[in-house]
């Protein structure tokens, strides 16, 4: 069970609050997640990841697009606002 978030999501990225119900939709840990990045070229460590998911964190283009492949979906997905995950 995940923990709740204690502090607000911020409001550096778009994408962190739908990347993070998206790997719970499909079971996937956090670190296991990382691993997956980190294993596609991103070089990001859990606790960055934890700022990207709350929003904490400014996502590079590049990033998005290992994102994107790591959850299967596209980058036009990640990026739209107005669809529901």
């Amino acid at each position: 069970m995940s923990k709740p978030r204690r502090i607000p999501l911020g409001n550096k990225n778009i994408v962190g609050a739908k990347i993070a119900k998206l790997r719970k939709q499909k079971h996937i840990k956090a670190k296991d997640f990382v691993a997956i990045l980190q294993s596609n070229g991103m070089d990001i460590s859990e606790s960055q990841y934890s700022h990207l998911e709350g929003q904490d964190r400014i996502v590079a283009d590049y990033e998005v697009t290992i994102l994107a492949k790591a959850l299967g979906v596209t980058v036009e997905w990640l990026l739209d606002q107005e669809e529901e995950s």
